[in-house]
């Protein structure tokens, strides 16, 4: 499925090609190459799709299409849709069906798109490889020897082999735009805020976000309209008057005019653990920009190096909290015992694997007795002075830019015994989830091998606009 949303939006008002048609494509190149790459933990069932097939030709038939309209879209597996097997990654959840739509889902079905499948993912959104998945890894469509990126791997490698044109991932950390960049296609972090996460499992509350994939920036963008916006559903989503982007958070961000200005966090940027590939090529990038018009600034965030830190006290404290309802009680799996207690401990070991345990013994740690102020309460501090940096410098450029990872898709294995060389590889996405400001990678060429590579721009709150500006100035780049 190479072709675009607004090519195949055509085709299926034209008649030229059936919805049928295109849900049974999708389905052909998910059987052919899906059980290597493994993006997939499921198909939704037939009845679920021939709703949604029948429901998107009566909308072609009255003429209310939208973009989505017929459109087969894959969801990441901690997305809920009524009826439907949602698992989170986890062995915990083996056997959950939801008993609700997420909002997102809501939109989905409003706009006509077809709900096809559950994308693989780490469990619990915890990991930049899908390695943590209890399900088994999801391989690189480019090369299957190596990761497809995490958390949303299953959502990035799906859309990246054709399987479906656009999918829904979460990103609490670099989640989406880590697999976007590994697998060479579009992956956008919206403002934190700004879609709802109703419906969606929790991983850290106050940092998660979803967004979509896709292989152009107008696929991705078509998407975000049809999800973004107030839910009342949501106590975490920006209110209606925020829906005009000339009401803004604060006096910080710009107006609808874009200066073409970027600032690059140099110092932060040509740092040892880059590969040399990578910055190479952010630095031919950047330069195509500059030539395209757009003018370049060398910027400083002070604390921008701590942003992995804090994000590694914050999450987990979050994670301890989020993760307490799976007690093997209540929710999936449950190993009886002699008693409530040992059903519920042996439950949680059964049910999580060692990374989401790792997690969940750091946060229950940081906001323990005599270290909450030590650690968590200091993280919060040196959230909201990252912050305000980010404000000032939003005042003096429309983007900020960097790598979107330090280094390209790495070997299947290749990182899984050294939880902080994991940890590092969101080094570059992990700051815009503390600001809360949306973000977007768009493959920015390849290594010498043949391995995608992908560069992050950044924009004020709710200036989402300003990634599609530069999205498609890039695009036009080549």
């Amino acid at each position: 499925m190479n072709k675009t949303l607004k090519q195949l939006h055509e085709e299926l008002k034209s008649g030229s090609l059936t919805v049928e048609a295109l849900v049974e494509s999708c389905r052909k190149t998910i059987d052919e190459k899906d059980g290597e790459i493994h993006a997939l933990l499921g198909v939704y069932s037939e009845g679920l799709i021939n709703a949604e097939i029948f429901r998107a030709k009566e909308m072609f038939a009255n003429g209310t299409s939208t973009k989505l309209t017929g459109i087969p879209i894959v969801l990441k597996d901690n997305i809920l849709v009524k009826g439907e097997r949602a698992t989170g990654g986890s062995k915990i959840l083996e056997n959950y069906i939801a008993t609700y739509n997420a909002t997102v889902v809501e939109k989905l079905r409003d706009a006509g798109a077809i709900l096809f499948g559950r994308a693989n993912m780490d469990e619990f959104a915890m990991g930049g490889s899908t390695e943590n998945s209890a399900y088994g890894v999801t391989k690189n469509p480019t090369d299957t020897t190596r990761v497809a990126g995490g958390s949303s791997g299953g959502s990035a490698a799906v859309v990246a082999y054709g399987g479906v044109p656009v999918a829904l991932g979460s990103d609490t950390g670099g989640s989406i735009r880590e697999p976007a960049s590994f697998c060479g296609i579009v992956g956008l972090k919206t403002t934190y805020g700004r879609v709802s996460r109703y419906g969606v499992m929790a991983l850290g509350s106050s940092l998660d976000q979803i967004g979509p994939f896709g292989k152009t920036i107008n696929d991705v963008e078509e998407v975000y309209k049809v999800i973004s916006g107030y839910d009342k559903n949501d106590s975490t989503s920006l209110g209606q008057a925020l829906d005009s982007r000339h009401e803004t958070l604060d006096d910080t961000v710009n107006t609808d005019t874009m200066r073409k200005v970027i600032g690059v966090p140099r110092v932060f940027i040509e740092r040892e653990g880059v590969d040399k590939e990578v910055l190479k090529n952010f630095n031919e990038s950047i330069e195509k920009l500059k030539n395209f018009g757009y003018e370049i600034k060398d910027i400083n965030i002070e604390h921008l190096e701590k942003a992995l830190a804090i994000y590694y006290i914050i999450v987990p404290a979050e994670v301890s909290s989020n993760l307490a309802r799976y007690d093997g009680i209540r929710y999936g799996l449950s190993h009886p015992g002699e008693t409530s207690i040992q059903s519920y401990f042996e439950s949680r070991t059964a049910g999580f694997g060692p990374e989401v345990r790792r997690r969940i013994l750091i946060g229950t740690y940081v906001l323990s007795s005599g270290y909450y102020d030590s650690y968590y309460n200091k993280a919060l501090l040196v959230q909201g002075m990252l912050k305000k940096e980010f404000a000032r410098v939003f005042k003096d450029v429309d983007i900020v830019a960097t790598p979107t990872s330090p280094f390209p898709a790495f070997k299947i294995g290749e990182k899984s015994q050294d939880p902080i060389a994991m940890y590092l590889a969101d080094i570059f996405t992990v700051p815009v989830n503390i600001v809360g400001v949306p973000a977007i990678s768009i493959p920015s060429g390849k290594t010498e091998n043949g391995l995608p590579l992908g560069i992050q721009f950044i924009a004020p709150h709710m200036r989402e606009d300003m990634l599609f500006t530069i999205g498609y100035d890039f695009e036009k780049l080549g």
